[in-house]
Formats: C-alpha cells, sequence, structure tokens
C-alpha cells in the first residue's frame, strides 16, 4: 500500500481496554499506536515508575480503511468504534499524530486539559486567579488571555496568565 494513502484514525476503546485493542490490532498486522507517559504509581510498599496511555480510551491505527480493514478494526475485542463524524471515519491531522509520538514514553508531567477554543466561556481553577471567570481569546507567546466583561457597565477587561489552568464552563 503507497504510504500517502494511509492515513491515522483514533479508536476509541472500552474502559481501561487500550493494551487489549492495541495487542488486538498488532496481531493482526494493522500498524497501531498507543501514547504512554511515565507516572508514579503509589504501591503498598514502595513507589514505581508505570506507563500509563496518554489519551485513555483512546489508540491510534495507520491504515487506508478498506472495508476488509475496517471491519476487522471493529471486530477487535475492546473496540467501541473508529472516531468520525456522522458514522463515518475522519482522519486525524499528520501534526497531531506528530506530536503524541514526541510526548510518547516522556517522563514529564503531562495533564488532560479541556479542549478551549476562541470564545468559550472558562473558569479558572487554582493559583492566584482561582475562580475568575471569562471567555478565552487567544493563545499568544507564552501566555493566554482571559476576557472578564461586566454586563451592567457594558466594560470588559483582558486579562494575561501564565501556565493556565483552566476549565471550559458549559
Amino acid at each position: 500500500m503507497p504510504e500517502e494513502q494511509l492515513k491515522w484514525y483514533a479508536v476509541h476503546s472500552r474502559s481501561r481496554h487500550e493494551d487489549v485493542v492495541f495487542n488486538g490490532l498488532s496481531k493482526k498486522s494493522i500498524e497501531t499506536f498507543l501514547p504512554k507517559v511515565q507516572v508514579m504509581s503509589r504501591r503498598k510498599d514502595r513507589r514505581k515508575r508505570i506507563y500509563v496511555p496518554l489519551l485513555s480510551g483512546y489508540i491510534f491505527v495507520h491504515s487506508d480503511l478498506n472495508p476488509g480493514q475496517y471491519l476487522d478494526i471493529l471486530k477487535t475485542y475492546g473496540v467501541v468504534t473508529i472516531i468520525g463524524i456522522n458514522g463515518i471515519p475522519v482522519p486525524l491531522k499528520d501534526s497531531e499524530i506528530l506530536s503524541l509520538q514526541i510526548l510518547n514514553g516522556t517522563d514529564r508531567t503531562v495533564r488532560n486539559q479541556d479542549y478551549v477554543k476562541e470564545g468559550d466561556r472558562i473558569i479558572i481553577r487554582d493559583g492566584p486567579l482561582k475562580g475568575l471567570t471569562g471567555f478565552y481569546l487567544r493563545h499568544k507567546g507564552k501566555s493566554d488571555k482571559i476576557v472578564i466583561s461586566l454586563e451592567l457597565l457594558q466594560r470588559s477587561l483582558v486579562v494575561e496568565i501564565e501556565d493556565w489552568r483552566v476549565e471550559k464552563v458549559d
């Protein structure tokens, strides 16, 4: 299969079945990627470094997703679905997979964060601005900007925050 026809797809697995799905797909000769990170695990008598999935519930496959392979993936024990829109699998961007490959196996602290985009209503969960709510404006350089609007006064303030810990508000 020509390399340019192969795309990366996200496969959603049952809870805590990432390794089972990874092994099942690998046995079927499907190129599979399961990014993991090192964390400290506390045991009864000691602390130990272990590898856990970077994105729990997700495994990535590199495929042209022909009908036979599509069914092979879906029939693998532990697979829930292939991520897409309206039931049609959608490939990931190569740059996103490259970023995950760079993070794979790192011992750096990696936190899952709410996906926020410009205009989303957010709240800051810790730090000196804890509890502040506003709208996510943009990311530029090393700081992010949050807009705080005072509707009654018809005024807005922009606050720059570093090392942000924001959470999306529904």
